[in-house]
């Protein structure tokens, strides 16, 4: 059941990185600077913890062991940045000011204490074998070395527990943008996912002091949930900022290729293509086909019908067509009305159109306009009833 520390390390690093621009920019927000500290000391626990970079640093140093007090004290000081995190957010308005600032003050000297004793106890522990994957274990039962053990899983488990209620709690706010409930989703799974580290390390050290061995808890299962925990908590930093980012570029993409076919019979008018530029962004291309209709629709409104408008407006509700819906069929019947008399217009006439031509409607709804031009049937259906005389049209009903 092992998982590579590394994984969740490069998560959690791409969650950093992601987020480092908004840190930056606003650093003086502290709830930025809670979820940067959060990522940062994740990131440490993940890099210092795999085995390799254990042995690394015992060797290094020459203390047998000494990479167990650095880990615990990350485990312990991202614990701190767990519970800051909430504090902030839960206590994040300006009355609550003051109250947020004794909740700080009390979380870091509590969480520094730990630190102080964690290593105070592993300055008076004898602990000269090294232990790469089973310290806890090993050293369960060792004076100062087991004290130090309860602490920094007592302090872990108690900023998780408090981390993963005030999340769910948070969950369930109303009003909250959709990415941002998925993000804490995540970080509520994994938050609790953080639960089961502790639970199979104090089991399996539990189980030490009555001569029992479930050392299998401690190498397998308390990693294998820390992995699988950070991954889910990088993830719901990740998805409020890359689900919203994906999602914007989706909406800019789609809206540029729902104006396609309105932009296709423009070329009519302009008699030319909208400028193409393949380096432009998505953004910068949808403004230029926005621009490109709107000039073409311009000078096309001298042939606007205003009396045609009216009628297939009329013919769309007597179609069943929803007023809105009657509204864009009726721009679009007049809208091609034009385009063929402007086509076989000489370059001198003022065209055909009533002279009280209201084009404001046509440049603010071009993606309606658009998008209603995908279902020819529907138009040429009210062009004909709008175009028909009554007369005849009652005959024939």
């Amino acid at each position: 059941m092992y998982i590579s520390f590394w994984l969740p390390g490069l998560v959690l690093t791409a969650a950093l990185v992601i987020k480092l621009p908004s840190i930056l920019k606003l650093w003086r927000d502290p709830l930025l600077r809670a979820v940067g500290g959060l990522l940062l000391f994740a990131c440490a626990v993940f890099a210092f913890a795999a085995p390799a970079t254990i042995a690394w640093t015992n060797r290094v140093t020459g203390v047998p062991n000494i990479a167990a007090p650095l880990v615990y004290s990350l485990i312990t000081a991202l614990s701190a940045s767990w519970l800051l995190l909430v504090v902030h957010w839960r206590n994040g308005h300006t009355d609550r000011r003051e109250q947020t600032r004794r909740a700080t003050r009390w979380v870091v000297s509590v969480y520094a204490a730990v630190v102080v004793a964690l290593w105070v106890l592993f300055a008076l522990a004898d602990v000269p074998v090294e232990q790469v994957r089973n310290l806890d274990t090993y050293y369960a039962s060792t004076p100062f070395m087991r004290e130090e053990i309860v602490l920094y899983l007592l302090a872990h488990t108690v900023a998780c527990a408090i981390t993963t209620r005030l999340v769910w709690n948070w969950i369930r706010t109303d009003g909250l943008d959709a990415w941002l409930r998925w993000g804490l989703r995540f970080l509520g799974i994994g938050y609790a996912t953080n639960l089961v580290f502790s639970a199979a390390k104090f089991t399996a050290v539990a189980a030490r002091w009555t001569g029992h061995d479930l050392d299998w808890l401690n190498a397998n299962i308390a990693p294998s949930a820390a992995c699988i925990a950070a991954t889910f908590v990088a993830v719901g930093f990740i998805v409020p900022h890359a689900g919203q980012y994906f999602h914007d570029r989706w909406l800019v993409r789609h809206r540029h290729r729902g104006l396609k076919p309105l932009a296709r019979l423009m070329r009519n008018v302009t008699g030319g293509r909208e400028p193409l530029a393949l380096r432009a962004t998505a953004e910068m291309r949808l403004i230029r086909r926005e621009t490109y209709i709107r000039d073409a629709l311009l000078p096309l409104s001298r042939f606007l019908d205003e009396d045609l408008r009216g009628r297939a407006y009329d013919a769309a509700l007597a179609l069943g067509h929803e007023p809105g819906r009657a509204q864009v069929l009726a721009a679009a019947v007049t809208v091609l009305e034009a385009v063929e008399s402007g086509r076989h217009a000489p370059d001198d006439d003022a065209g055909t159109g009533t002279g009280e031509t209201d084009t404001s409607y046509l440049l603010q709804e071009i993606q309606a306009l658009s998008e209603v031009l995908r279902h020819p049937d529907e138009i040429t259906a009210v062009r004909i009833r709008a175009t028909v005389p009554a007369e005849s049209m009652s005959a024939h009903e």
